[in-house]
């Protein structure tokens, strides 16, 4: 029996002028086929305050962005407490650990991403990306992110064109792109 292999995801979180902004695509593949163009991989979490990105598998995912929901409730919006909890019973627990996904999640303060390894990494430079296209569109980022001001960009634009240079590039990723914004 062949199992259906789904993957290929690209998230990019920016923060710029004291606005994040998240970006997903939309494409999910199973081996070398795009079953799906318009899938949505950014979402809000704890009253719209919070956003999340996920990369991995969708139902692993959702059940993680479930999981940091209830952290966040018990910690009263505490993003980095949550996250770190999170993680911590990520690694730990027998069923959590099993699950395989990537999660960034940003409030109007924090920009952190969250691994099944017991990491809650918060970046230096404002840019963070996750997924198979993640590297391409973090470079992008950064190279729009320096020009910003010069140009007129705010962090939606950002991450806009940066994915959008991320799907030329990566095959798993494509441009129909969810954004967020805090």
């Amino acid at each position: 029996m062949q199992f259906m292999q789904i993957r290929g995801t690209t998230i990019l979180a920016v923060s710029h002028n004291g606005k994040v902004a998240v970006a997903g695509d939309g494409q999910v593949t199973n081996n070398a086929s795009v079953i799906k163009h318009r899938a949505k991989k950014v979402r809000r979490i704890y009253n719209d305050r919070i956003i999340v990105g996920f990369a991995g598998a969708t139902a692993d995912a959702l059940n993680l962005s479930e999981k940091l929901e209830e952290k966040l409730e018990r910690y009263n919006g505490n993003l980095v407490r949550a996250a770190v909890e999170l993680a911590r019973d990520w690694r730990t627990d027998k069923y959590l650990r099993r699950l395989e996904a990537m999660m960034i999640a940003v409030d109007d303060s924090k920009m952190l991403l969250i691994s099944g390894s017991g990491d809650v990494i918060e970046p230096d430079e404002g840019v963070i990306a996750i997924g198979s296209g993640g590297v391409a569109a973090q470079a992008a980022a950064q190279a729009l992110l320096g020009h910003a001001d010069a140009i007129g960009y705010d962090a939606r634009k950002i991450v806009e064109h940066a994915m959008k240079i991320a799907a030329h590039i990566c095959v798993y990723t494509n441009d129909s792109i969810t954004i967020e914004e805090v």
